[in-house]
């Protein structure tokens, strides 16, 4: 495919240029991506050879897992390898399909909490209904528009960026191709393109981030009707899942409700929500959840 530029790769200049620095970031980033999937393949399988867990909450659950292990996976080895040797660049449309993969599956993730908001609403507000509302026709249906929502996100980005030209400077302070590093290297003026993207990216993140805080607030004042060990099990939920939405929405609202910039602190927001938050997510639901670990301990028994 001929590209209106002369641009055929992108320089990556990484986190760092200390060779030392460089060393202990690839054993520490190593660590986190063995930790990352081991974690996420260990609740998907769970979840899959477990009867006890069918319910629409592990069916996420596990689909969320999937999405953090791919995510991570879309990123991860890339940088890995931008620390340990020393050519840092990345081919223009593995760029261009790593910013695809990387929007894909953080749009389809975004929308898919909310989903799981909607579960733990019906669950804790309607119990009586639950299973009728969230049979399975219902969860099927909310992954396949979680998947729509984040194609459509991700599609839109990747028109914006793949059109524009790129004719001189390929150098990108960054480990990964983002949009905002790109609209920095576009040799034409990317200030409407730079606003059209903060809408598509921060309005998605900054709109569902207040929809999911209502929810929860609704679902938390709910709660009081409910006895003690009620309480206490669906409190647990849905603190587990209220941390995995702060640690997820605040660094994508951090990079996308501002004027449209590069700064060098972006990488390590970046860092945070393509490797620390997909790790964390597996601990955080599984620390939390008493029928996860009884499942855990089960199949270990059993195998």
């Amino acid at each position: 495919m001929e590209h209106s530029n002369n641009v055929t790769e992108f320089v990556l200049l990484g986190l760092t240029q200390d060779p030392s620095a460089q060393k202990a970031l690839f054993v520490m980033f190593l660590l986190i991506y063995i930790a990352t999937m081991l974690g996420n393949l260990l609740i998907m399988v769970t979840v899959l050879a477990s009867p006890s867990l069918g319910s629409p909450m592990y069916f996420f659950l596990a689909y969320l897992s999937l999405m953090d292990a791919v995510y991570s996976t879309a990123i991860s080895p890339k940088l890995l390898i931008g620390l340990i040797s020393d050519r840092k660049t990345i081919s223009f449309p593995a760029c261009m399909g790593q910013l695809f993969i990387e929007h894909l599956f953080a749009g389809t993730e975004i929308f898919l909490l909310v989903a799981m908001a909607y579960d733990r609403y019906v669950a804790i507000c309607k119990p009586l209904h639950y299973l009728t509302i969230m049979n399975r026709q219902v969860c099927i249906r909310f992954l396949v528009m979680s998947w729509a929502g984040g194609f459509a996100h991700s599609l839109i980005q990747l028109v914006f960026v793949h059109n524009l030209p790129f004719c001189g400077p390929n150098v990108m302070d960054h480990f990964m191709c983002d949009m905002y590093p790109l609209l920095e290297l576009a040799c034409t003026d990317t200030y409407l393109i730079g606003l059209t993207v903060a809408a598509n990216g921060g309005a998605i993140c900054t709109v569902t981030f207040i929809l999911l805080l209502i929810s929860y607030g609704i679902i938390l004042n709910a709660l009081k009707t409910h006895s003690q060990a009620g309480r206490r099990k669906a409190l647990s939920t849905c603190t587990s899942h209220i941390t995995v939405v702060v640690l997820f929405f605040i660094p994508c609202i951090v990079m996308y409700v501002r004027p449209v910039s590069n700064f060098p602190f972006d990488k390590f927001i970046a860092i945070f929500y393509t490797l620390v938050t997909p790790m964390l997510n597996p601990l955080i639901y599984t620390l939390r959840n008493s029928e996860i670990q009884n499942s855990m301990e089960k199949l270990w028994c059993r195998n």
